[in-house]
């Protein structure tokens, strides 16, 4: 029972961590709505056309950051389905086979019935011991999570959740609108930043003897914190666009896909339209809002690299979602 207990306060003390990254943008985010709305906008601009189409447009920006990130942070990362669980009795066979080429005979017959085509290095079926599963393509287990997610990213700490199938559109709007808040920001802020730093530089160094307000100091730090944050977003952002026209994710992008013909980085790309489609979905009014569209299941996808068994369902209900297409792009 110790064991047991302390192993459930471990696993209590790491979920509290994990959201500390999350409270820390939470915090930053409040504290730059309070800088940008009351000490910029309401405080510090005179004029009453300027203070209103800048409020205006910050608040949109502003609710599309939070959204994306809201839906990020709390979409829960899709699992394989049953279908690619091992039964009671192939659990049991699988136990009593004590060689490694037994036990892939198993999972081979198992898989014949799967749309799985993707291999390891060496070949062999990718099945998971932790979650007693054959991995459908482009999933893999989450060591934080502890569970297999489909078309898994990364797990990124600063929304303490998987980015994957379910949330992988949430993730980029969420890097588009905050690049695109903070670069508002910037653009908005600069002439009183400039116009403040001016006069912060004469309170260093007294000659007229300009009152000191507390708006200037919440300017000039919300200038560097946008700025700052603008240079690492744009990479990021950037990155992940390049992985989407791609259609790679994190994790493939550092480990190419292996196929039956061997390693292909290029396997699921399908020109950029349809690689856009993938997560974007295919229509255009839900491209820029929070709300799934991704286009398939997760646990299939379709590829110009892979000839398709006739006999080899493509999905798991048996329906043909896969196409095969040509072998050259």
């Amino acid at each position: 029972m110790a064991p047991s207990g302390s192993r459930s306060i471990k696993r209590g003390c790491q979920r509290v961590l994990y959201w500390i990254p999350v409270l820390f943008i939470a915090l930053i985010v409040a504290w730059s709505y309070y800088a940008y709305v009351l000490q910029l906008c309401v405080v510090s601009i005179e004029d009453t056309g300027e203070k209103v189409i800048y409020l205006l447009v910050y608040h949109v920006v502003f609710i599309m950051f939070v959204w994306a990130y809201w839906q990020t942070i709390f979409t829960k990362p899709m699992n394989p389905l049953k279908e690619f669980h091992l039964s009671y009795s192939d659990k049991e066979l699988l136990e009593r086979e004590d060689r490694g080429e037994s036990q892939q005979e198993i999972l081979r017959r198992i898989a014949k019935d799967l749309p799985i085509y993707t291999r390891t290095n060496s070949g062999a079926i990718r099945f998971c011991d932790r979650c007693q599963l054959l991995k459908p393509d482009r999933c893999h287990h989450c060591s934080v999570c502890d569970k297999c997610i489909l078309k898994m990213d990364h797990h990124c700490p600063w929304v303490n959740n998987c980015v994957g199938f379910s949330n992988y559109k949430f993730f980029m709007l969420f890097l588009a609108y905050s690049l695109l808040y903070c670069l508002f920001i910037t653009a908005t802020d600069l002439q009183y930043f400039i116009k403040f730093w001016t006069c912060a530089h004469v309170l260093l160094f007294p000659q007229n003897g300009l009152p000191d307000t507390q708006a200037k100091f919440h300017i000039l730090f919300l200038f560097f914190s946008a700025s700052m944050f603008s240079v690492s977003l744009a990479s990021l952002f950037i990155y992940h666009c390049w992985l989407v026209c791609k259609n790679r994710s994190t994790l493939e992008a550092v480990r190419a896909p292996v196929f039956r013909h061997g390693t292909d980085k290029n396997g699921f790309s399908l020109g950029f339209s349809k690689n856009f489609r993938q997560v974007f979905g295919d229509e255009i009014k839900y491209w820029p809002i929070p709300v799934f569209s991704s286009l398939g299941d997760g646990c299939s996808f379709p590829t110009c690299l892979v000839n398709l068994d006739p006999e080899q369902p493509s999905s798991p209900n048996g329906s043909n979602s896969r196409k095969p297409l040509s072998l050259h792009h």
